[in-house]
């Protein structure tokens, strides 16, 4: 009866060798994951929750980089080995928050001078050691006028990049390191309805 015997196709499939070792000839690939994948799974969720975190873009202090309703991904290891420098985006904590206050507010804001620099501003431009700017990240020259303010050790200055619509640096002064949370790394939603 020759219904029962193998065909010619089957004979190939079987005998050809590059296609004998296919991982789906070995169903074991799907097989449960035993206590080390549930422990693996473990150390990566508590790594994630450890070094980084997603945020919400709640103002439009950052715009046009950042945008109301943008997420964005922060890591907040790489300040323990390395000092913070000019043009990274940081988020924060309030400088302003007294610290009997359980609020949790936090700020994302561009830093613009480090300790030893002084930043003012003046004629639409942000000056740091006296020398004028060139920022293109931002929507608008600054309407403000600032005094001559010295970034003491340990503090940085940060703005907006919407500098006439930002709580920060120039209104409450030069920002504590201490107070920096995470660096931001990524917008990784951005709302096409906005």
């Amino acid at each position: 009866m020759s219904f029962l015997r193998a065909s010619a196709l089957y004979n190939f499939l079987i005998s050809y060798p590059a296609l004998r070792w296919m991982p789906c000839q070995s169903w074991g690939f799907l097989r449960w994951p035993g206590l080390d994948g549930f422990f693996r799974l473990f150390v990566v969720a508590l790594l994630w929750s450890t070094f980084s975190e997603l945020r919400y873009i709640p103002s439009s202090s950052m715009y046009p980089t950042l945008r109301v309703g943008d997420r964005i991904l922060v890591e907040k290891a790489s300040y323990y080995i390395r000092s913070p420098s000019i043009h990274d985006i940081v988020t924060f904590k309030d400088p302003t928050q007294h610290s009997g206050e359980n609020t949790d507010a936090i700020f994302i804001k561009r830093i613009v001078a480090k300790a030893g620099d002084t930043v003012e501003v003046h004629h639409g431009a942000l000056y740091i050691n006296g020398v004028a700017q060139q920022e293109d990240f931002i929507a608008g020259p600054p309407t403000y006028t600032m005094q001559l303010t010295y970034v003491p050790k340990g503090h940085v200055y940060v703005l907006g990049d919407n500098r006439n619509n930002s709580f920060d640096s120039h209104v409450w002064g030069p920002l504590p390191i201490k107070n920096i949370s995470g660096r931001y790394v990524t917008c990784y939603h951005r709302p096409t309805n906005i």
